[in-house]
C-alpha cells in the first residue's frame, strides 16, 4: 500500500511537472501566455499608426510598407541562398559509417530512451513497434516508452494487441490539458532511464543504426554538442501532388538548409521526430514547452542561446507525407502558428538573446521564425496586388510602386521564385527523388497552400494559441 502511494505522488507530481515545470521555473520561456503586456501593447500601438497613417497618407504609407515587404522578401531570400550552398558542401553533414556504428561493442554504448508519442492512432501503432523493434542497439541498454494518453482506448488496446517486445513498454500519461505532444514527453522524461533521449513519432519508420549513429557522433563532438538532429524525408512522396511537394519541401530543408545552419552560430529549428539530446542538457535548459505547438523549434533555439550546438546527422527517418489536403493544412498552419509562438516568447528577452546566438543569428532567427509564416501571409497580398493589376492596373497600385520599389520588387518576383524552384530541383535530385520533377516545377500552387496555412495559423494564435490541432495518419496508400 506504502509503495502505491509512493507511486501515485511521483505520477503527480511529474504530471504537475509536465505541464507547469517551465512555466513556474521560467515564465518568459513559456508560450502560456501568446502576448507579454508590453508585446500586446506594441503591437496595437504600432497596428494603430499603421491604420492613422493609412488614413491621412494613404500613398505614401502603402509605399513604405511595400519597400519594408520588399527588403524582408530580398533579405530572406539572400541568406536561404547562402544558407543552402553552404549545405551543399560534402563535408556540410556529420557522417558515421556503418561499419563504424556497428563496430562499437554494447558495453561501450550510452543508455538510451525513446519516446513515442501517440494519441488516437491504432491504425499505425502496431508498424511504430515494430519499427522499434528492428532499431538495432542492445536491449539492455535501451528504453522505448509508448506515450498513450490514459483514455485513449483503441490505441492501448492495439498496442496490446500488437505486442510489445523486449524493449518497449506503455506508460499511460494521465489526461490533463494541454492535451499536447510536449506535455507527454515532459511527462515521460520523468521516467526515462537513458543518458540520451530521442523522439519518434507514431508513423516513422527510424533507420536501424541510428541510434548507434548518433552514440558515435556525440563521441567524436565536444561537449557543447547539446543535439544531432537526424534527417527525416517521407516514404510516400509519389503517391500524389501534395505529397511529392511535401517530399520535395522536406528535401531542401534537411539536407541542404539545415545541414547550411548548423556550420553558424544560428538557432537550429529541430524537427519534431528524431532529434536525439544528452539528458544532462534537459537538466540544465529545461524540457519541452507543453503550451508551444512547435516545441521543438522551442527547443533548438533555447538550446543555441545557452550556448549548446546542434549537428545534423546523415540518417534518415522516414515518415508520412500528408496527402489530403485538409489534413496538410491543419498540420502545417499548426506549424506556422508555433514559429510565430517560438518567436515572440524568445524576443521577451531581446538582450539576453543577443548576447546567447550573436548578432547574424538573432537576425537569422528572425527570418526564419517569424519571418516564413510572415512571408507566406503576404505571399497572398502580392498575389492579390499582381492579379489586381493584370486584370485592371488600377492607378493606386502603380502609385505605390515607385521604380526605386518596383524594380526590386520584380527582381524578387523574377529572380526569387527561380531560385526556389532551382533549390527544389537540386534537393531532390541529390536525394533520389528526381522523379519529382513534376512537383517541383508546379510547387507555386503548394505555396498558395502554404499562405492559407500561414494566414490560418496567425488568426489562431491570437484566438486559440496553444490549440493542437491533431494530424491524422495512415492515409498513404
Amino acid at each position: 500500500m506504502a509503495r502505491n502511494l509512493v507511486d501515485e505522488e511521483f505520477k503527480a507530481a511529474a504530471l504537475h511537472d509536465a505541464v507547469y515545470g517551465l512555466r513556474e521555473k521560467r515564465p518568459l520561456s513559456s508560450a502560456s501566455v501568446a502576448f507579454v503586456p508590453w508585446q500586446k501593447w506594441l503591437t496595437l500601438g504600432l497596428v494603430a499608426a499603421a491604420i492613422v497613417a493609412l488614413v491621412f497618407a494613404t500613398t505614401p504609407t502603402l509605399t513604405v510598407l511595400m519597400a519594408v515587404c520588399t527588403a524582408g522578401y530580398i533579405a530572406t531570400l539572400a541568406d536561404r541562398l547562402l544558407l543552402f550552398s553552404r549545405g551543399l558542401a560534402r563535408d556540410a553533414i556529420l557522417t558515421v559509417d556503418d561499419d563504424v556504428a556497428r563496430a562499437v561493442p554494447g558495453h561501450a554504448l550510452p543508455t538510451y530512451t525513446v519516446l513515442v508519442p501517440a494519441y488516437n492512432e491504432p491504425e499505425v501503432v502496431g508498424d511504430l513497434i515494430a519499427a522499434m523493434a528492428a532499431l538495432d542497439y542492445p536491449a539492455e541498454k535501451l528504453q522505448v516508452l509508448l506515450l498513450l494518453e490514459e483514455d485513449d482506448a483503441v490505441t492501448i488496446a492495439a498496442a496490446e494487441e500488437a505486442g510489445l517486445g523486449e524493449s518497449v513498454e506503455i506508460l499511460l500519461v494521465p489526461a490533463a490539458d494541454p492535451r499536447t505532444k510536449p506535455k507527454a514527453c515532459n511527462y515521460g522524461l520523468h521516467f526515462a532511464t537513458g543518458d540520451i533521449v530521442t523522439i519518434f513519432d507514431a508513423e516513422d519508420l527510424p533507420e536501424p543504426l541510428q541510434l548507434r549513429r548518433v552514440a558515435v557522433a556525440f563521441d567524436r563532438l565536444g561537449d557543447d554538442v547539446a543535439c544531432v538532429q537526424a534527417k527525416l524525408a517521407f516514404h510516400n512522396g509519389t503517391q500524389n501532388m501534395l505529397t511529392g511537394w511535401f517530399t520535395a519541401d522536406y528535401a531542401l530543408w534537411f539536407n541542404f538548409v539545415l545541414p547550411g545552419l548548423m556550420h553558424s552560430n544560428s538557432p537550429i529549428p529541430l524537427g519534431g521526430t528524431s532529434n536525439h539530446i544528452r539528458r544532462a542538457v534537459f537538466d540544465e535548459i529545461g524540457a519541452w514547452d507543453p503550451y508551444n505547438v512547435t516545441e521543438d523549434a522551442d527547443l533548438g533555439v533555447r538550446i543555441a542561446e545557452s550556448g549548446y550546438r546542434t549537428a545534423v546527422l546523415d540518417s534518415t527517418t522516414l515518415e508520412e507525407a500528408n496527402s489530403d489536403p485538409i489534413n496538410w493544412i491543419r498540420q502545417r498552419s499548426r506549424w506556422y502558428k508555433g514559429y510565430l509562438q517560438t518567436w515572440l516568447v524568445h524576443v521577451r528577452r531581446p538582450v539576453q538573446l543577443w548576447r546567447g546566438i550573436g548578432t547574424v543569428g538573432m537576425l537569422r532567427f528572425t527570418t526564419l521564425l517569424a519571418g516564413t509564416p510572415i512571408i507566406a501571409c503576404l505571399n497572398m497580398v502580392f498575389w492579390l496586388i499582381t492579379i489586381a493589376w493584370l486584370l485592371g492596373q488600377p492607378f493606386l497600385i502603380e502609385e505605390i510602386f515607385p521604380w526605386y520599389v518596383y524594380f526590386p520588387a520584380l527582381i524578387s518576383l523574377v529572380f526569387g521564385n527561380s531560385a526556389v524552384l532551382y533549390m527544389n530541383l537540386v534537393a531532390c535530385r541529390e536525394t533520389g527523388n528526381s522523379a519529382l520533377w513534376l512537383a517541383c516545377l508546379t510547387v507555386p500552387v503548394y505555396w498558395l497552400m502554404m499562405s492559407v496555412a500561414a494566414i490560418k495559423g496567425t488568426y489562431q494564435l491570437i484566438r486559440n494559441p496553444s490549440y493542437w490541432e491533431k494530424t491524422f495518419h495512415g492515409l498513404s496508400s
